[in-house]
């Protein structure tokens, strides 16, 4: 059962609008922000990538992707996008150029690194793989299908923490281990999306139910606590430079700290 103690945030003023987000945005080093358009299967957009800057600036930074879907920097600062489309998964240079990293990953959504440079992808026909740097993927584990998409995040235990709608009325949050097995967290999300870890570590993973989408905060013992609230949640990414952003589909949302 979810609890509401902790007191919840509506959300409110919107940082970047007019997108098509279906996964976590992303932050670089710099507190730079990394949204998507990634438009309807096989739809070419003029724009794959947008970058918003701390100031709050929006610029176009990278067309061509075909459904960009999940986002992840490497170590290096380097940003990575999958396309669930072509199955593969590009490296963008810092002027926006794409090239091929990775390919053959069937409907490849979600993406993390661990911090040996190792890289996750989610096939929502439900394998995950695990890719190194050379870009050759092996299967790491196994999960349901998702109706939707995966969505990972790599947390200070050195475990995958994954995510997936179904067609369930409530679904897993799913921990698999260094050796690839697969336990269930707990199954206390109705349609989960994005996850991801704040700068202290603590886990938080966005329920996407229609009308009710909220920012849950996951502790190590006890129910789920609800942060922050608004309508069509799907992704959360935190900002080096602190707070953090929850986006819907068409709209991301910065929220800062108390003062």
């Amino acid at each position: 059962m979810r609890s509401s103690a902790t007191p919840a945030i509506t959300i409110g003023a919107p940082c970047a609008t007019g997108l098509h987000q279906v996964d976590n945005p992303v932050f670089d080093r710099d507190g730079n922000l990394y949204v998507t358009y990634s438009g309807t299967r096989g739809q070419q957009v003029p724009i794959s990538i947008f970058r918003v800057r701390p100031n709050g600036t929006r610029e176009t930074f990278s067309s061509g992707i075909v459904n960009p879907t999940s986002m992840a920097i490497d170590p290096q600062g380097r940003l990575y996008v999958s396309s669930r489309f072509e199955g593969a998964v590009y490296r963008v240079n810092a002027d926006g150029s794409a090239e091929s990293f990775a390919t053959d990953l069937g409907v490849a959504c979600g993406l993390v690194f661990a911090p040996d440079g190792t890289l996750f992808v989610g096939d929502r026909s439900g394998t995950i793989f695990r890719v190194d740097g050379a870009g050759r993927a092996h299967t790491f584990a196994s999960l349901p299908s998702s109706v939707a998409a995966f969505h990972l995040a790599y947390g200070p235990d050195r475990a995958l923490y994954v995510t997936g709608p179904t067609l369930s009325a409530y679904d897993s949050l799913f921990r698999i281990d260094e050796s690839g097995h697969v336990a269930t967290l707990t199954s206390a999300f109705g349609r989960p999306q994005g996850v991801a870890f704040d700068m202290s570590g603590a886990l938080f993973v966005v329920e996407a139910v229609a009308g009710s989408s909220g920012l849950y905060r996951v502790p190590r013992e006890g129910s789920p606590e609800l942060v922050a609230s608004g309508p069509g949640l799907v992704g959360v990414a935190f900002s080096p430079l602190g707070g953090f952003v929850v986006s819907s589909n068409e709209t991301a949302y910065r929220i800062q700290p108390p003062a």
